[in-house]
């Protein structure tokens, strides 16, 4: 017999669906934003502008440590929402014990690796005398505690494919919330400065991480994590990380891409650029995550109608996302042309800091109404199993046009350059999205034909 769940994922509309799944996952990433944010306003009016900056030199490391809780998370999450639209559970529960290996031990290799060259790392990444110690203090805490910060957001994704949304949006706040109270109380009240910000981090997501791990182990659950199936499964592990390793190499190229912006904003701009970034990226993350919140919700409703082979839910759930997406992008840019200044306060009343926030995020923003195209796409691709298709969108915003115009177009107009180069990448990742989406909506009408006609040709 059916749970409500499948039953749900096969015939509820999908508009009602994709809320159902998508509200509980836009509140959890929204309160991981707010709190990121929230914990940058802490910094920025506690610490100072250069902590501010600091902040910003370890985006390239934030986004590496993040892109190995998404070669397991993201790929685990997929392979489970394909796995149960088969009815093969028991390869969904071995996908469980294969996530949890993997996440440890990808976790304390990189961590080592980090700490051991911690200083010459962020000197590369666009330090200075003034930013290092700042960068320093903050990540020496955090990269302690990020396999905490890795098991929680890895099996909270998978909690969500799983069918209980809701249950992973508490888990995502219960952490959120407890950050956001603990940041004031160790930067204040124990004055640790930059520090407290960061033991406020590791704690919480500790917390959260003890409550994602609870549901797992509970016999009432759809799917449960035993330690038969903690071990290497060759040809799962294989599966997760053909997924994972899209939105992996999208966070690779990002830090790649954050180290050049950091280096080359410290060249045209100084430690003043490099702070502006941080504020800039802090403010689009609120909106980019409300999109990947969508992503999670729509990600398991298109991954297990894929593997039922209900194609026509499938496209309904892409064209209903695409245009969720774009709206929302769409209010990024209204907000970021005509409210940059209640933004940028926010995080600083420093003038020269204010100024060059300002100008970045009117320029930044400038074609983003297209964004939300680019990042639908790249997780409709990975939903599907597509790991190629989902590696070569996802990577051409970040390495094809993004890094080619970092270089050149500062060389021509300055500082300004490097904020033109955004929306320049935006415009044509977003083209090539499309290109994409459409040569894989017309494959998926093929199968669906294919279908219909063998169900035609069979026997009564």
């Amino acid at each position: 017999m059916q749970s409500k769940r499948e039953q749900d994922f096969q015939t509820k509309k999908i508009s009602k669906l994709v809320w159902d799944y998508a509200l509980p996952g836009i509140v959890g990433t929204m309160v991981t934003a707010m709190y990121n944010v929230i914990g940058r306003i802490f910094i920025g009016q506690g610490v100072g502008a250069l902590a501010i900056s600091g902040l910003a030199i370890t985006f390239p490391v934030m986004n590496l440590t993040a892109s190995l809780g998404m070669l397991v998370g993201a790929g685990g999450a997929a392979r489970i929402s394909i796995s149960l639209g088969k009815q093969d559970k028991l390869t969904a529960e071995k996908i469980l014990g294969n996530s949890l290996l993997i996440t440890v031990i990808l976790n304390l290799v990189f961590i080592t690796l980090i700490m051991i060259y911690l200083d010459p790392i962020l000197r590369a990444f666009g330090a200075s005398d003034l930013t290092i110690p700042y960068a320093r203090d903050y990540l020496q805490i955090v990269l302690l505690g990020n396999v905490f910060v890795s098991l929680c957001y890895n099996f909270n994704a998978m909690m969500r494919s799983s069918g209980y949304p809701k249950k992973a949006m508490i888990t995502m706040l219960i952490g959120a919330i407890l950050n956001i109270i603990l940041t004031p109380v160790f930067l204040y009240v124990f004055n640790l400065g930059i520090k407290g910000v960061a033991w406020a981090t590791v704690i919480s997501m500790f917390i959260g991480m003890l409550f994602v791990m609870d549901h797992f182990t509970r016999g009432n659950n759809l799917i449960r994590l035993r330690w038969k199936n903690i071990g290497f499964n060759k040809k799962i592990v294989a599966s997760i990380l053909s997924i994972g390793i899209s939105p992996f190499s999208m966070q690779v190229a990002a830090s790649g891409v954050a180290v050049l912006l950091n280096t080359s904003l410290l060249r045209y701009g100084g430690d003043m650029a490099v702070g502006a970034y941080g504020i800039i990226n802090t403010v689009i993350m609120i909106f980019v995550m409300i999109i990947m919140g969508l992503n999670q919700g729509t990600q398991p409703i298109i991954g297990y109608n894929y593997g039922a082979r209900n194609f026509v839910r499938v496209k309904e759930t892409l064209y209903y996302s695409l245009k969720v997406a774009t709206i929302i992008t769409t209010l990024t840019f209204i907000v970021g042309q005509f409210f940059p200044h209640l933004f940028a306060s926010a995080f600083t009343t420093d003038p020269e800091l204010l100024s060059i926030t300002e100008k970045g995020i009117r320029i930044t923003v400038a074609a983003f109404p297209l964004v939300g195209i680019q990042i639908v796409a790249s997780s409709f691709f990975q939903s599907l199993g597509y790991a190629a298709k989902s590696i070569t969108q996802s990577l051409s915003r970040q390495l094809i046009f993004l890094v080619p115009f970092i270089i050149i177009f500062p060389r021509l107009w300055g500082l300004n350059g490097i904020w033109i180069a955004m929306p320049v990448a935006d415009t044509l990742a977003a083209i090539l999205s499309i290109y994409l989406l459409i040569i894989q909506l017309r494959l998926l009408n093929r199968m669906q034909e294919e279908d219909k006609q063998n169900l035609q040709g069979q026997p009564f």
